[in-house]
Order: structure tokens, then C-alpha cells, then sequence
């Protein structure tokens, strides 16, 4: 890997990238490689860490100047591929993992592979032509960050369950904050802080006859996997706000169902 070649096509994006090599603290929970946007006194750029004792080989698949964006490809020594989206988006650049299971080699199909198979059919019913596809508005979504939002302006919602001010959060990341959010269906699960990731009710109900004790946990019930619109002002840092005059389904990007993501450690 040649950094100065790799640092070049990064300028050609109008972005800073610097390289490290880490000893194992670095980079390990993320394998031999891990992508962030860091920030120094000149503003923002995109921070590489590579292992020294396991590196990956990284490298530049396809490069689009006037977008802004540029498509990396990172290889360990057992042949493994990750794919990664990198650009800017209205106000700071970002790193997106792309889904293993999609042929990816242009920035577009990259952006592409980055929506969930609900906005790529929407997109092709609403006829909307191609040089529109990556628009942040068209026909078929309105896009802010890693969310899309489908039109659905003939959904009637019982107006007793709209909830006002709520977030939309990914992981750890800042959330989008949404002036009034509407959730239907999904599965009922318990959380609490010693099962973060819920429990159904029969894995709650087995838990608590073999452990009695955590009858007596923090539990909440939340829902899992439930069909989410929302309408009215969508706010967040570092995106322009965006208002829905009707209700629009929710849907989040697929970088989600990449194996790649674990070596991303940006959230928007």
C-alpha cells in the first residue's frame, strides 16, 4: 500500500486521510482495521489505524470528485474484503460499511447497496430518473443521514399513540430527533440494563424460573422491529432540518447487514 497514492485520492474528494499503524489496543476490537473522521485545527478528516501485527491492505476502487465520495476497499492477509463508502454529506464527511453481499464497485452501486430493498423498489415505482437516485430528495424518499423517510400520506394512525420530540438513534450515535413519531406492530420484549437487547416472553419467562431474582430487574417493555413513521420536523447536528407535511415510513440504510461495520467506528 502506498499512503502518499491513497492520500492523493483523497485530496481528489477535496478531504484529508492520515494513516497509522497501531500496536493491538488500537485497532484489535475492530480487527486490523479501523475508519473514523477525526478532527485537528484544520477541521475534519478521515483517520485510517491499521494493526502492525495483523495490517490490511487498503486501496482505492472508484473515485467521484464532484460528489464528493470515494469507495475503499480493505484486504487482511486471509484474502477477507471490506468495502467502505467515504464523502461528505450537506456539512462533514462520513464512513459507511457496505453489505458483503452486494457487487459493489462504483461509487453509485456503493450508494446503492446503502438502501433497503423498500426505497430501491419505491424508487423504481415512482419512475424517478437516475441522475435523481442519490438526490437526498426525489419521488421516492427524503433522506437525512443514515434514515429515509418513504412518503406514506394515506396512513391513518391512532392519534392517542403519536409520540412528540422522539429520537431516532443508531447505536451510539447523535439522534435525529423527530417532531411526532407514530409505531405500529413488532414484537414485545423486556429490557432492562442486564439484557440490553430485549427478551421475548418466553426467554423472560424461562429467565426469571431459573433465576428468580431478575423478576426483580429494571425491566421495561419496548418493541422490536416495529414499523415506525413519522411527520413534522426531523432535527439533528449535523444535517439541515427537514419537514414532513404527511406521515413517511422510517427506514434505516443497510450498512446495519455489513460484516464490515465493525471496523467503522464513525457514527453520524
Amino acid at each position: 500500500m502506498n499512503v502518499d497514492i491513497l492520500q492523493r485520492q483523497f485530496t481528489r474528494i477535496g478531504a484529508r486521510a492520515q494513516v497509522r499503524w497501531l500496536n493491538g489496543d488500537g485497532v484489535q476490537s475492530r480487527g486490523p482495521v479501523a475508519l473514523d473522521i477525526t478532527r485537528d485545527q484544520f477541521g475534519e478528516m478521515f483517520d485510517i489505524r491499521l494493526s502492525k501485527d495483523t495490517p490490511a491492505d487498503i486501496e482505492v476502487l472508484h473515485v467521484e470528485p464532484r460528489q464528493r465520495h470515494l469507495l475503499l476497499m480493505s484486504r487482511s492477509d486471509n484474502d477477507e474484503k471490506h468495502k467502505f463508502l467515504c464523502g461528505h454529506d450537506e456539512r462533514h464527511w462520513f464512513v459507511a460499511a457496505v453489505p458483503e453481499n452486494r457487487a459493489v464497485s462504483t461509487v453509485r452501486t456503493a450508494m446503492e447497496a446503502l438502501k433497503p430493498t423498500e426505497v430501491v423498489g419505491r424508487q423504481y415505482r415512482a419512475h424517478v430518473r437516475r441522475k435523481n437516485w442519490n438526490r437526498r430528495r426525489n419521488a421516492a424518499f427524503i433522506r437525512q443521514g443514515e434514515w429515509f423517510f418513504v412518503p406514506e400520506p394515506r396512513l391513518i394512525v391512532n392519534e392517542k399513540l403519536v409520540l412528540t420530540n422522539e429520537p431516532l438513534r443508531r447505536g451510539g450515535g447523535k439522534p435525529h430527533l423527530v417532531e411526532f413519531l407514530y409505531r405500529s406492530g413488532g414484537d414485545v420484549v423486556y429490557v432492562c440494563p442486564q439484557k440490553p437487547n430485549g427478551l421475548t416472553s418466553s426467554q423472560f419467562n424461562t429467565l426469571v424460573s431459573r433465576k428468580p431474582e431478575a423478576r426483580h430487574w429494571p425491566w421495561s417493555t419496548m418493541r422490536r422491529n416495529p414499523s415506525v413513521h413519522v411527520k413534522g420536523r426531523v432535527r439533528h447536528a449535523d444535517h439541515a432540518t427537514i419537514v414532513l407535511h404527511d406521515w413517511h415510513r422510517v427506514l434505516m440504510n443497510t450498512e446495519t447487514q455489513a460484516a464490515a461495520m465493525r471496523h467503522v467506528a464513525f457514527l453520524d
